[in-house]
């Protein structure tokens, strides 16, 4: 009826798709830039049903799958596939065993969980991992569910120092010659030639 509104969809915690419609009381005509900015502050103060009436003994790895849920539609795709990865894989089936909610969650239980990880993989993938955890309760802070983010009291490892290594001008020939012919030749080389990163070499267009 000449008037835009705003339509927030999202993916609930069961995998079913759900919309919510809201006015922005702006007409069509010149408010194109107010319509939008209704929507990117109406999508950052959103907080779905499911979330706004969870209980206080909610475990810990199904907040953690909720939030990831709502953050789909807030971040980029790449952003998204890690965060999913890393939830999924490593951080909720650790803290499901656990059977920690969020409510009785302690700093200390975050950082038993980097030492452990710390067994296995470098201190940089922890730090990963300390990121979607600290949004995530960042999160719950905000909406209510916690009064402080026990992730704020953790000391989170150490950045690892990158140290590169090159190949030189024989161990590029071999690798030109056995990739010679497989799905892996053009990245090789345009990553040798050009100097393009994995990203960068996997994701180019033909029209660059």
């Amino acid at each position: 009826s000449g008037y835009y509104y705003a339509v927030l969809s999202y993916t609930d915690s069961l995998g079913r798709h759900k919309s919510k419609w809201m006015a922005t009381g702006y007409t069509v005509k010149g408010n194109k830039k107010r319509a939008e900015a209704f929507l990117i502050e109406a999508r950052r103060k959103y907080v779905p049903e499911e979330l706004e009436c969870a209980k206080e003994d909610i475990l810990f790895a199904d907040f953690l799958e909720k939030w990831l849920a709502i953050a789909k539609n807030s971040i980029a795709v790449p952003t998204y596939a890690s965060y999913s990865n890393m939830v999924n894989r490593i951080i909720c089936p650790y803290f499901r065993t656990k059977n920690i909610t969020l409510q009785k969650m302690k700093p200390g239980d975050i950082q038993d969980f980097y030492q452990k990880e710390l067994e296995r993989v470098c201190a940089n993938s922890v730090i990963h991992y300390h990121a979607v955890i600290h949004k995530a309760l960042k999160y719950a802070v905000k909406i209510d569910l916690l009064d402080a983010n026990p992730a704020d009291k953790i000391e989170r490892p150490k950045k690892d120092k990158f140290v590169g290594s090159f190949y030189d001008a024989d161990e590029m020939k071999t690798l030109f010659e056995v990739s010679k012919g497989t799905p892996l030749e053009i990245p090789i080389l345009l990553g040798a030639f050009y100097g393009l990163r994995r990203s960068e070499a996997i994701g180019l267009k033909w029209d660059a």
